[in-house]
């Protein structure tokens, strides 16, 4: 894998446990890099959205890779911020 480019994943509307776990192993088989995780989709966000992207966080940071969340939306920031998971937000 080149990891020159980084590696782009798609979180789902509504994740559930299979989407993360797939999502995680998917981290966990490529290089250490840069990954960019959509989240565009999660247009009404809930704790289970947050629970999916601090546990993407976590599996990317074991593995080395510096991960970034875009797309995501005004109520979504919000919740980010006030978890201390903002840091991984990408630009508006």
């Amino acid at each position: 894998m080149d990891t020159s480019q980084p590696l782009f994943v798609t979180l789902p509307a509504r994740p559930g446990r299979e989407d993360v776990a797939r999502l995680c192993a998917e981290l966990a088989a490529a290089p250490p890099g840069e990954v960019v995780c959509e989240i565009g989709a999660l247009t009404h966000p809930d704790l289970a959205a947050v629970d999916a992207l601090a546990r993407l966080r976590l599996a990317a940071g074991r593995r080395g890779h510096r991960i970034r969340f875009h797309g995501a939306g005004p109520e979504l920031r919000a919740l980010l911020l006030l978890t201390g998971l903002d840091g991984a937000l990408g630009p508006l």
